[in-house]
């Protein structure tokens, strides 16, 4: 586990890091378009796309609390707001927040949905008050044995957690990523990819778990590249295919949407 120290200096940096990025965005990049949102509202169960998967997770979410965990400028906010849900967005950014409100009330939301400041390892919320948690790309950035606690701590029981999180299984593969100049312009400092045994580790305390594998890395170099929309389409649908396929790729995958239930 990391100490207490090494949690704040990483949080202080990500609240610097999160500043910066929510002083790029203008009003206009807050609106999600239509078909954006009409895209994750009833995706297919063997969908190529993890996010898609994550929200096929997810599928109606009427009646029930939902916790967008690591809520950022609240992209994801609005579509389970779409799904029904009530919404309890959390970041560490007061910036990042403040951009979700204005997103929300962008889309007819506000009334749905609530934000609130303050950390992953130490969430604002009461026990057992969440029917869902819902994380996409925050346990990467997290101490996962804090992380696991307070999503089983706020989880009702019964309730589940779905979440998206980049993997790197292999130690090839981690050596010749690290070869590659390319870096994204949004990557933290504290960041690193997980492994499945990470994942499975954080899971240890919740019942059901299951794991869905997307992302051979040619998917990867394909989008790094900058190679047209319909070739990048194209390599998911086939990426989808041998996954599916051709079982031992799955350890090769570099992104995995994970669910549990408490």
């Amino acid at each position: 586990m990391t100490n207490n120290v090494e949690i704040k200096k990483w949080e202080s940096v990500e609240v610097e890091r999160s500043a910066s990025e929510a002083q790029k965005k203008l009003t206009d990049d807050l609106r999600i378009s239509d078909r954006i949102i009409e895209r994750y509202s009833k995706p297919p169960a063997d969908t190529p796309y993890p996010l898609e998967f994550a929200y096929y997770l997810l599928g109606d979410a009427a009646g029930k609390t939902v916790l967008d965990y690591g809520c950022g400028s609240g992209d994801n906010s609005v579509l389970l707001a779409d799904h029904g849900a009530k919404v309890i967005g959390v970041d560490i950014s007061p910036e990042l927040t403040d951009l979700a409100n204005k997103r929300l009330d962008l889309h007819g939301f506000g009334e749905r949905v609530e934000f609130r400041v303050g950390s992953a390892h130490d969430l604002p919320l009461d026990n057992e008050s969440v029917d869902v948690v819902f994380g996409m790309a925050i346990l990467h950035h997290l101490d996962l044995d804090l992380a696991s606690r307070e999503v089983f701590r706020v989880l009702k029981k019964g309730g589940r957690a779905i979440f998206f999180e980049p993997v790197r299984n292999s130690a090839l593969i981690r050596f010749i990523r690290k070869m590659i100049p390319y870096q994204s312009p949004d990557v933290s400092p504290f960041e690193r990819p997980l492994t499945d045994k990470e994942l499975k580790d954080f899971a240890a305390e919740f019942t059901n778990y299951r794991s869905r594998a997307f992302q051979i890395p040619f998917v990867n170099l394909v989008e790094m590249l900058g190679l047209p929309d319909k070739v990048f389409k194209s390599a998911t649908r086939l990426d989808g295919l041998m996954l599916k396929n051709v079982k031992f790729l799955n350890y090769y995958a570099s992104i995995r949407v994970i669910e549990m239930e408490k």
